[in-house]
């Protein structure tokens, strides 16, 4: 991110600023700053009481915690931070669980990693099936191997 600063501004007093959980995580933890339950099979925007500059040329994909997915079926949805978007920062999740799920102030939600971006300029092109032939061509889902565990 050729020395860009990820900036970040809490503007909830229960905010917690995102943290890497080791030296080698690649996502930062996001923090819940509001007590919420959530549902079986619903879904909450949880309030991170953050507002963020994600550096140029880059996007901040919302991830799932792996905890929470496996022990809890909590899920992550609507995962993309633009780099132009100064709004407070929500993370839908999910309860694809049994039972409602409860999350507190300060409970660790999601992940946030950053990512590099290239958006090129779109040109327009005619037959490209045609033009621009590669050995899949316009096989769609499974084409490229079959699933052997049925």
């Amino acid at each position: 991110m050729n020395g860009q600063k990820f900036l970040v501004q809490l503007v909830n007093p229960n905010a917690k600023y995102p943290i890497r959980g080791s030296v080698g995580a690649a996502g930062y933890d996001l923090f819940s700053s509001e007590n919420v339950t959530i549902p079986v099979s619903g879904r909450y925007a949880v309030d991170t009481g953050l507002i963020m500059k994600i550096p140029d040329n880059c996007y901040g994909r919302v991830a799932a915690r792996s905890g929470l997915a496996v022990k809890h079926s909590i899920d992550v949805s609507a995962g993309v931070i633009d780099s132009d978007y100064r709004g407070i920062v929500k993370i839908l999740l999910l309860n694809n669980g049994k039972t409602p799920f409860e999350i507190r102030i300060g409970d660790r939600i999601a992940q946030l990693i950053l990512e590099n971006i290239s958006t090129p300029e779109i040109s327009p092109a005619e037959d490209l099936a045609a033009t621009e032939k590669t050995e899949r061509g316009a096989g769609g889902f499974g084409s490229t191997g079959g699933f052997t565990g049925q």
